[in-house]
C-alpha cells in the first residue's frame, strides 16, 4: 500500500486489547502501578478471554463505515497476543488462542485493510529498555530482541499493511536504529507503510488524541479514543457523543487525513455496547451522505478579519459545510424547525437532496436568502447530510453587520481576535 492509497481509506477502527483488560484500568496500569513482571504473568494466567470474536469486530468496522483496523499485537506490558517462539509470555500459552491470526484472518475476510501495532519498548523482558539505557551490551541485546520480534511479526503475518510503531522511549531514531529498522521490515514486505513513531518521520504522521494536521501537509491519521482510555477501563463512561466522532471525520476529511477510532474491548473480549452503538450510528451516517461530505473535500474557510480572496466559507449556528467542486455539503447538527435558511448564499443552487440523494428538497432562492424546506423525516436522523449542487463552486460571505458595507471592511472582527471560529 502507498502513502496515497492509506489516505484514501479516510477511518479505520484502532483495537487495544490485552491482559491489561483484566485489570480494567487502562492500558498502563502496570506501568502507573509498579506490577512486576512476575505478577504480571499470574495476571495473564487469569486471561481468558471467550468472548473475543475477531468477526464480531470486524463486522462492526464494516458496518462503520471503517476502511481498515490495526491492533494492538504487543503493548507496553510486552505480553504478546500471538503465538511466538521467541517469549513464553504470550496468547498461545496462556490462553491457547493467536488473537493477531484471527483479527488479520477476518479482516482479510471483510476486506479490510490491516495494521499491526506493536510496541518497541517493553517492561516485561530482560535486558528492558532502563538496562539498555544503563548498560552498553543491555542496549545491544534489548535492540537485537527487538528487531527479532518485529521481523517474526512481518513474516509471521505476512501479507499485512501498516506497521504501527508505538512505545519509542527512551530513544530516538539513531537509538532504535530505525533506518535499519524499516529496511529490514521491508526486506521481508516490501508493500508495508510505517507509522513515525521509531523516531523517523514515516509514511505518515500520527497525532494522538488531537485533529492537528502536519505542516507543510504529508499523508496522516488523527489517533482518538471513543471514551478517555485506550484499553478497558470499567470506570471511565465518558463516552463521546456520535455528533462528535462525525466533527472529527469531517475535520480530518477537509485536511485529507484519516481518523483511527479506538475500540477497548473488556477482559472477556466483548466489545463495550456503548462502543458499538456508537459506531453503528456514525456508519449509518456515512451511508447516509457523509461518505460523500468527507470525501475529497475542502475546509469552508474565512477569515474574520479583513476578507482574504480565497474566502468561501462563514459559520453557521445550525452545523458545518464542506465543499467539493460545485457542491456544497450541508450538516446539519441542529435542528432549525421545518426551514433552513442561509443568507449571502453565492452562487445558483441547481438541486437540494439529503440522506445521499435519497430525499429530494424543495428550495427557494433570491438575491438575499436560500431557503430549504426540511421533511420531518429528517428530524430523526443524526446529523442529515444536506447536499447542494450548484452552477459554480458555491460560496457564503456574510458580515457582522445587516448588509455588506460598499467599502473596504473586516468581516466580524476589526482586531485579531480571541474567538476560535474552526
Amino acid at each position: 500500500m502507498t502513502p496515497e492509497e492509506f489516505t484514501q481509506l479516510q477511518y479505520g477502527m484502532f483495537v487495544h486489547f490485552g491482559i491489561y483488560s483484566t485489570l480494567a484500568r487502562g492500558e498502563w496500569v502496570m506501568n502507573r502501578e509498579r506490577i512486576a513482571p512476575a505478577e504480571m504473568k499470574k495476571i495473564a494466567s487469569e486471561f481468558h478471554p471467550e468472548r473475543f470474536d475477531a468477526d464480531e469486530l470486524c463486522r462492526l468496522a464494516v458496518d462503520g463505515g471503517m476502511k481498515y483496523l490495526v491492533f494492538t499485537t504487543m503493548h507496553h506490558d510486552g505480553f504478546r497476543m500471538y503465538d511466538t517462539g521467541l517469549s513464553d509470555f504470550n496468547a498461545k500459552k496462556y490462553c491457547g488462542r493467536d488473537f493477531v491470526r484471527e483479527v488479520v484472518e477476518s479482516a482479510r475476510r471483510h476486506g479490510l485493510k490491516i495494521g499491526l501495532y506493536h510496541s518497541l519498548n517493553n517492561w516485561s523482558d530482560r535486558p528492558d529498555a532502563v538496562d539498555a539505557l544503563e548498560n552498553q551490551e543491555a542496549y545491544r541485546t534489548f535492540i537485537e530482541n527487538t528487531f527479532a520480534r518485529l521481523r517474526e511479526l512481518v513474516t509471521k503475518f505476512a501479507p499485512v499493511d501498516v506497521l504501527w510503531y508505538d512505545g519509542w522511549w527512551p530513544f530516538n531514531s539513531e537509538g532504535w536504529q530505525a533506518e535499519r529498522m524499516n529496511a529490514e521490515m521491508r526486506a521481508v514486505q516490501p508493500q508495508l507503510i510505517f507509522n513515525g513513531r521509531n523516531g523517523l518521520p514515516g509514511d505518515f504522521g500520527t497525532p494522538e488524541q488531537h485533529l492537528t494536521p502536519p505542516s507543510p501537509w504529508r499523508p496522516w491519521e488523527a489517533c482518538v479514543t471513543l471514551n478517555n482510555h485506550w484499553g478497558y477501563h470499567a470506570g471511565d463512561q465518558n463516552w463521546k457523543r456520535p455528533l462528535e466522532i462525525i466533527n472529527m471525520l469531517l475535520a480530518c476529511g477537509s485536511n485529507h487525513g484519516n481518523l483511527l477510532l479506538n475500540i477497548g474491548p473488556r477482559g472477556d473480549g466483548s466489545i463495550p455496547e456503548e462502543s458499538a452503538q456508537i459506531v453503528r450510528t456514525v456508519g449509518q451516517w456515512l451511508r447516509e451522505g457523509g461518505r460523500e461530505a468527507v470525501t475529497d473535500c475542502d475546509p469552508f474557510k474565512f477569515s474574520p478579519t479583513l476578507p482574504k480572496p480565497s474566502d468561501r466559507g462563514d459559520w453557521d449556528p445550525q452545523g458545518r459545510m464542506t465543499v467539493s467542486g460545485n457542491n456544497l455539503f450541508y450538516i446539519l447538527e441542529y435542528w432549525p424547525g421545518n426551514t433552513l435558511t442561509l443568507a449571502g448564499f453565492r452562487g445558483k443552487v441547481l438541486k437540494a437532496s439529503a440522506c445521499a440523494g435519497t430525499i429530494p428538497l424543495t428550495f427557494s432562492q433570491d438575491a438575499e436568502h436560500l431557503r430549504i424546506a426540511l421533511p420531518e423525516i429528517l428530524r430523526e436522523k443524526t446529523a442529515p447530510v444536506i447536499k447542494l449542487e450548484c452552477d459554480v463552486p458555491p460560496a457564503i460571505y456574510r458580515t457582522g453587520g445587516m448588509r455588506d458595507p460598499r467599502c473596504e471592511h473586516p468581516r466580524y472582527d476589526p482586531v485579531q481576535p480571541d474567538i476560535q471560529y474552526e
